[in-house]
Formats: C-alpha cells, sequence, structure tokens
C-alpha cells in the first residue's frame, strides 16, 4: 500500500519499472490521494490512472483539467454519475474518450449519437457495433 503522497510521486517518477507500476496499481487512502490532488497538481491525472483509486476521488477529480478528466473517462469503473458527467464535458476529446469506453450504458451512448463532434459521433458508433448493438 502506498502510505503517502511523497511514496505516490516518487514511484510514479520512478524509472524502475516495479516501482513505476506500483504507482498505477497499489491502493492508497483516501487521504493521501486528496494530498497527491492538492499538492502535487502534476500528478492528478496518474492518481486518475491507478487502478484501485475509489471512486470518490475520480468524482474529485473531474473539475480539474480536460487531460485529467480524459484519463478518467476511460476508465471501465466508473459510476453511471461519472459516465453522464463526462458524457457532457465540454471538451470533446473527454467526450470520445466516453463514447470509446466499453463499460459506457447504452444509454449514455446513445445520448452522444447527436453529439456536435464527429469524432464523439464516430467513437460511438463503433463502440455499439463492437458490442454488436443495432439501433
Amino acid at each position: 500500500m502506498i502510505e503517502t503522497a511523497e511514496e505516490f510521486v516518487a514511484l510514479r517518477s520512478s524509472q524502475i519499472k516495479d516501482e513505476y507500476d506500483r504507482a498505477a496499481m497499489e491502493e492508497a487512502p483516501v487521504s493521501v490521494w486528496r494530498e497527491v490532488i492538492s499538492e502535487y497538481p502534476d500528478y492528478r491525472k496518474w492518481v486518475a490512472h491507478n487502478k484501485t483509486v475509489p471512486l470518490e476521488i475520480l468524482e474529485e477529480l473531474c473539475v480539474f483539467s480536460s487531460d485529467v478528466r480524459r484519463f478518467i473517462a476511460s476508465k471501465r469503473k466508473l459510476s453511471l454519475k461519472l459516465f453522464e458527467l463526462l458524457s457532457n464535458d465540454l471538451d470533446a476529446n473527454v467526450r470520445v474518450e466516453i463514447a470509446a469506453n466499453n463499460k459506457a450504458p447504452r444509454t449514455v451512448l446513445e445520448s452522444l449519437l447527436m453529439d456536435a463532434d464527429e469524432d464523439v459521433v464516430s467513437a460511438e458508433k463503433n463502440n455499439l457495433e463492437r458490442r454488436g448493438c443495432t439501433r
């Protein structure tokens, strides 16, 4: 388990694969994630990248840059609330990630069908096709 924000930053910054992987795979207390978010802004997207980060932290991260939100949108474990929130993001690249997410609920995907950005619509159609869904 990652015990401190400093440990997370050191692991993520490491050139040693095992350490780098720990930053992506190991749990940390919510307090550690919050400290990374507040004290190390350049590592927010790497918090989102972690496989064990709780949904409450992902929700908190949604107020930051589109780069961070894109990482969140690509995660498979999102709640319906997060899928819906990010499917309405102002940044089309975030919406593309939601449209391409294999776990996005069909209702969320269908809401993207009329998106103004053709890349979002294309990703949505490809996702539904991969699933074998018809309209």
